[in-house]
């Protein structure tokens, strides 16, 4: 096997094949990224046995080949390369010459042989939507997938497409986070419906840029594929029963408020300076004629915090978590949102403003207050 390649290409498909890569595993070839080489490209894999991701870059190939390579010492050697035409050759026994320039190593892989094969998704349902859309869902949802693991489903976020648009919810018992946008191809066959990991999610954002070059995602019986350009990310579907977000969220609420995202964040940001992990408490939130004033109280002192809003609260009191209520502003695409409340012990939900797209949705529960705080 022997190929050159480009220093920076060579070295962006490691990097993003390596992210999925096992840190320690009992399959020793899953510490490590499947470099095959054949006429005209390379393609470079890596796999933790849940998700995998495959990059193929265009490089010129001598020899055609396969081997497993250190994904850590792989990535380390090409990051401290010179910026120039990176040559591998892999001899019969598994050693590897690595050359660029002046420099070089030499490094042992192993066969190809012990690299597991990645589940492949060809006769699926698929559908496509812009690359900076679906990464904008995905930093927008993901905050609210939760990470209990007793409830395996909810580690991901449910897709939902009705063959118009694209639904994204996540959940974790404390909130919802529902993102929506228009599909590029019209044609999904009826209703699709499954939920991708949340750590396969946080690749795939990784991966979209924030374009309008194609998405297709492809949902398969126990697999669903991303493919992005050049590169495919396959992920285990999670199994179970979603929550059924619809019937969650409130819809007949008595206080309808709006307020600008940006002073929100600014009062939120203000009354938490005192909150941290030790030393908790929730957010004193009074919603009265005009303005919503945010109080906080712990052990180190009080905060007290006045945003205008628009509209009449009716001196609504709610608790809530701040680093939750923060999430779900900073998140919402809109520079000002739709507040609905109805009482103390009621959720509240950011929506887009009247006449706006129908595009998100985010729902807080509050925190119970006591006389003290």
């Amino acid at each position: 096997m022997k190929f050159s390649c480009e220093k920076a290409i060579l070295q962006t498909a490691v990097t993003t094949a390596g992210r999925v890569v096992a840190a320690k595993s009992s399959i020793l070839a899953l510490e490590g990224v499947l470099v095959e080489a054949e006429p005209g490209f390379l393609r470079i894999s890596g796999y933790n046995l849940e998700t995998g991701i495959i990059t193929q870059v265009d490089a010129d190939v001598r020899e055609s080949g396969a081997i497993v390579l250190s994904a850590r010492l792989l990535g380390e050697i090409l990051r401290r390369m010179p910026d120039d035409a990176v040559s591998v050759t892999v001899d019969a026994g598994g050693s590897v010459h690595v050359e660029c320039g002046p420099t070089s190593f030499d490094i042992m892989g192993s066969s190809d042989e012990d690299f597991p094969d990645l589940p492949c998704v060809d006769d699926g349902n698929g559908l496509s939507i812009t690359q900076g859309n679906l990464r904008a869902m995905i930093g927008q949802t993901i905050f609210a997938v939760s990470d209990n693991e007793s409830r395996p489903i909810h580690t991901g976020a449910l897709f939902e497409a009705d063959g118009k648009e694209l639904t994204m919810v996540a959940v974790d018992g404390y909130r919802l986070a529902l993102r929506r946008e228009e599909l590029l191809s019209q044609d999904v066959p009826g209703t699709l419906s499954f939920v991708v990991p949340g750590a396969a999610l946080s690749e795939v954002e990784k991966i979209c840029a924030d374009s309008d070059a194609p998405v297709t995602v492809t949902q398969g019986d126990r697999h669903v594929t991303f493919e992005v350009g050049g590169t495919l990310l396959v992920a285990r579907r999670l199994e179970g029963e979603f929550l059924n977000y619809r019937q969650t969220i409130p819809r007949s609420n008595a206080v309808v408020l709006e307020a600008d995202c940006a002073d929100l964040q600014r009062s939120i940001d203000r009354a938490s300076l005192i909150i941290n992990e030790k030393l908790k408490s929730p957010l004193r939130c009074k919603f009265g004629n005009g303005t919503l004033s945010i109080a906080s109280k712990t052990a180190i002192g009080a905060a007290f915090d006045i945003c205008d809003i628009s509209g009449d609260g009716k001196g609504l009191e709610i608790g809530f978590n701040n680093r939750f209520l923060m999430d779900a502003v900073k998140a919402a695409p809109a520079q000002r949102v739709r507040l609905e409340l109805n009482t103390s012990t009621s959720p509240c939900l950011l929506l887009p403003l009247e006449g706006e797209p129908d595009n998100f949705l985010y729902m807080v529960l509050p925190v119970r207050l006591r006389a003290a705080e």
